[in-house]
Parts: C-alpha cells; structure tokens; sequence
C-alpha cells in the first residue's frame, strides 16, 4: 500500500462532501429549511471519516516521522501549520453543531452562524488539502528514508484493514454518494 496515494483518494472524497455541504449552505441561503439529519451527517462524516480516519493516519504515521525525522522545517510545517489547521477543522465543526442546535431551538440568527461555519470548514479544508497534496506529502516521501516510508504504508495498512473490519469506509463513501445525490453535488 502506497499510504500517499491513500490519503490523496480520501482528500478526494473529502472534497467530494464539501461541496455537498456548500449546496446545503446554498439551499439555507435560497430561505431552505435546514435538514438536520443531512447536517448531522456532514458532521459524522468530518469527525468520523476525514478526521479520525484520515487525519488518524496522518497524524499518527506520516506527520508523526516528519515531526521526528525531518529537523526544524518538518517540525514547524507539521506542528504550527497542519496540525493547526486540524484544529481549526475541528472548531469549526463544534460550532456547527452548536449553532445548529440553537436554530433548532428557535434563534432563526443562528443560521448565519450555521452557514459561517460550514462554509469557513470547507475554504479552509479545501486550502488545506490543496497544501497538503501539492506540497507536506510530497516533501514528506522526498525526504524520510525509504524504510520509514515503508512503516508508514505498512501502518496505514494494518489501519485500513481494521477500518474496514468496522465497515469504516463503506458506511461513509454510501453516506456521502447518498448526500451528493439529494444535493446533486
């Protein structure tokens, strides 16, 4: 298993839900009623799939040997910059879900908020998926020799059989073909 290749299909995918939740955002902005369960879905999807799964394997293999193998400069551009932006992700998604309850209780301003949130999440994935195929990867497979490579892929592998065990990849690429069909994303 090539773990490089891996990741950039499941950015793909990643990709692939973003715009489905801009064409939620979109039918919110036309005066759209918000879909809950739809919503709650995009959410499951990001913490589940792209976050615990896939940022699962970047962190703990492939940025985890940058970190520890490729001095000052894999430091820096993995600590003060993607895993940054994970976080970031993840803030972005705990204020979707509490904005989302808010208008689901009644503040109707909430959905500024709904929008705001999904929409800053998917410019700021979009970017940083851009940064991370076009530029951390390939940095990353030029510079770590090539036996921590192979731990990489051989780790990511093991990752993926257990993943798929639990059925991990399946329930999500279905949620998401489902959710780009209702959108026609």
């Amino acid at each position: 298993m090539n773990s490089v290749e891996l990741m950039v299909k499941e950015h793909d995918n990643i990709l692939r839900m973003l715009k489905v939740v801009r064409k939620a955002c979109m039918n919110i902005l036309n005066g759209g009623e918000i879909n809950y369960d739809d919503f709650n879905n995009m959410i499951d999807f990001v913490r589940k799939y792209a976050d615990a799964h896939h940022h699962g394997k970047e962190e703990k293999f492939l940025f985890k040997e940058m970190q520890l193998k490729l001095g000052k400069l894999g430091e820096n551009l993995i600590t003060h910059g993607m895993l940054v932006e994970h976080d970031y992700g993840r803030l972005y998604m705990n204020d979707l879900t509490e904005a989302l309850h808010r208008v689901k209780n009644g503040d109707e301003e909430s959905k500024l908020d709904v929008i705001s949130n999904a929409i800053g999440y998917a410019s700021l994935l979009t970017r940083h998926i851009n940064k991370e195929n076009d530029a951390v990867y390939k940095f990353g497979e030029n510079n770590l020799p090539a036996d921590v490579m192979e731990e990489i892929n051989k780790k990511s592998e093991e990752f993926e059989n257990e993943a798929e065990k639990q059925g991990i990849q399946k329930h999500y690429i279905d949620m998401l073909e489902n959710l780009e069909k209702k959108y026609h994303a």
